[in-house]
């Protein structure tokens, strides 16, 4: 998914072999495959140390305030990602427009969301905007309007990009999932994996020059990260040479109200990166 990461291959994985076609749509996509990380690798992860990189800006821009810097030795461990099934996923996504991806994705049954949902949400705004916002998966309020962010969370983060003189027209909106995953779960890698190739072409087409990552599922589909959210929130990460600042789903705000002060510095360090003087 992403490609300025290098990823941690643990010696005990397995490794699929796959056929000519499916190694050209992967890397068509974009898109690394590797096995899930052994039960030890998983506990070595959980119960290491990771200290925090200093913030990586983008080429022209730098961060507001940094948190001190370590050794590049020191950077995030990141989660493998299950092999995809790509058979169940449409040909071509890395070259779809505006109008293939959306009838891909509104038809789409590469995994098991596919069955609950009302409809599939591919997002909307600002086509070519400098904003991009990648929530989690869309909820109840989403699938009903079919829309993103919508019902009292999307009044939430209208009122946060109202803050910056900002409007949901004037940003790009979508999800790291495509469908809402059921009442009491969070989605699994396999459907993270399934919905990022679609996530990695939207970022593609719109070409912000900053993405706002709000909530776990939405950092893992961007960055594979295993750390905490809170502590990815500490440095600025990157997606294709994009910015990504990680910050917390306004679904998550409206029950931590203690928090949102939190978010709101994230969002103006985002805004930062769009200074044309901070370079």
């Amino acid at each position: 998914m992403t490609e300025e990461t290098s990823v941690p291959v643990d010696d005990n994985a397995t490794h699929f072999e796959l056929d000519d076609r499916q190694r050209a749509m992967l890397a068509e996509m974009g898109v690394r495959v590797w096995m899930p990380p052994t039960t030890r690798a998983l506990s070595d992860v959980a119960s290491s140390d990771v200290k925090l990189v200093e913030p990586v800006a983008s080429p022209v821009h730098k961060t507001a305030a940094k948190p001190a810097a370590t050794s590049a030795a020191s950077a995030s461990q990141l989660l493998s990602v299950p092999i995809v099934d790509i058979s169940n996923l449409p040909e071509g996504i890395a070259r779809m427009d505006w109008v293939q991806i959306q009838t891909a994705v509104a038809s789409c049954t590469g995994c098991g969301l596919s069955q609950s949902r009302q409809q599939a949400i591919l997002g909307e705004g600002l086509a070519a905007a400098d904003w991009m916002i990648v929530g989690d998966a869309p909820g109840d309020d989403e699938d009903k309007e079919a829309r993103s962010f919508a019902g009292p969370a999307g009044q939430l983060l209208d009122n946060m990009l109202k803050a910056l003189s900002l409007t949901r027209e004037q940003v790009y909106l979508t999800h790291a999932l495509k469908c809402r995953t059921p009442v009491g779960r969070n989605a699994s890698q396999v459907e993270v994996s399934h919905c990022a190739t679609y996530l990695a072409r939207q970022v593609e087409l719109v070409q912000p020059k900053v993405i706002l990552a709000m909530g776990r599922t939405a950092a893992l589909a961007l960055l594979q990260s295993s750390e905490p959210l809170g502590k990815l929130r500490s440095q600025v990460q990157s997606f294709k040479g994009i910015p990504v600042v990680v910050t917390y789903p306004p679904a998550y705000l409206l029950r931590n109200q203690a928090d949102k002060a939190k978010a709101w510095a994230d969002l103006c360090w985002a805004a930062s990166l769009m200074q044309p003087n901070s370079a």
